[in-house]
């Protein structure tokens, strides 16, 4: 399996992936109450999605990550008939979102009935079809890993170890994130296997870099939510880490995860699947980071990492 890129459409080489963004919903909506509470977070729209990925395969974008996990409304066979209507790759995720959402589903679960559902997604498809995960989910809360996030995190270790899928993983509000490393490398996970996310929700240069030396991949994934930071302030972010020695390790997403992110809901003010292709990746140029850094960035380094290592 070394070397090999798992979508929902099957498997293909990592030199196939192009333009990648690393964290992203395509549908998706929380359980109740929460949905009922917050229905921008609702995306169920089958022809938005479709419009929307159509819109970013024309402005360079290739493969998308798609992080929805099934206590979120997974639904893989809509998603494969959405890659099958656009050109864009799409890999999905097994694994659980944090407590909130999920502690229903794990907390009658054991580490290794977590671990077979995990691997089962991975290997033979999810929610009885044959369609297949490509990478493992592992989520904690703000400020503290549950009882029940713990067990994901250690069952998502046990099946990355069967399949060499890698895990990428939610912070909330970029907390937590040693302590995920931490826990992930005691059951024996490679550091380089793991992906961290919405580390750009929490803008400490010094944290981030002590999270950037354990060597797991940074997910720089809230980019142009400016309520959380500006994107001046994450182009500093990234030439710090470039200075430092880590651009190896950087993967960038917009995390658009609101009907009011896509301009395909009827949002015109929505940045949408398009704005860093278009106004984020000039906005790099523009900030002398050149073009063999962006194609390290969005090409190199998502080909190296979501690809199944054994």
């Amino acid at each position: 399996m070394r070397g090999m890129i798992r979508t929902i459409k099957g498997d293909i080489l990592p030199s196939e992936m192009g333009i990648t963004y690393s964290h992203e919903h395509i549908l998706w909506s929380p359980p109740e109450p929460f949905a009922h509470e917050d229905p921008d977070l609702v995306m169920m729209d089958y022809n938005a999605a479709i419009s929307e990925l159509r819109a970013f395969a024309t402005s360079g974008g290739k493969t998308i990550v798609e992080m929805t996990t099934m206590e979120l409304n997974r639904d893989p066979i809509k998603m494969l008939e959405i890659a099958n209507a656009t050109t864009v790759n799409i890999i999905a995720a097994t694994g659980f979102n944090k407590a909130k959402y999920s502690k229903g589903i794990i907390s009658s679960l054991s580490i290794n009935q977590i671990a077979d559902l995990m691997t089962k997604d991975l290997l033979e498809g999810m929610d009885n079809t044959a369609i297949r995960a490509g990478v493992i989910k592992a989520s904690s809360s703000l400020n503290i890993i549950t009882e029940e996030e713990k067990k994901v995190f250690i069952a998502a270790a046990i099946s990355h170890k069967r399949t060499g899928a890698p895990i990428s993983t939610h912070t909330e509000a970029g907390t937590m994130a040693i302590e995920q490393i931490t826990l992930l490398i005691e059951n024996s996970v490679n550091p380089s296997r793991i992906l961290i996310g919405h580390l750009d929700r929490n803008m400490d240069l010094r944290y981030i870099e002590s999270v950037a030396k354990f060597g797991v991949m940074l997910g720089l994934d809230q980019i142009g939510k400016e309520k959380y930071a500006s994107d001046m302030q994450r182009i500093t972010l990234i030439k710090h880490l470039i200075e430092r020695g880590y651009k190896d390790q950087i993967l960038i997403s917009g995390d658009m995860a609101r009907r009011s992110s896509w301009k395909s809901y009827g949002c015109p003010r929505a940045l949408g699947l398009t704005y860093i292709l278009d106004s984020f990746i000039p906005l790099m140029r523009e900030s002398s980071l050149g073009e063999e850094l962006i194609q390290t960035i969005f090409i190199q380094n998502p080909a190296r990492f979501f690809a199944w290592n054994l």
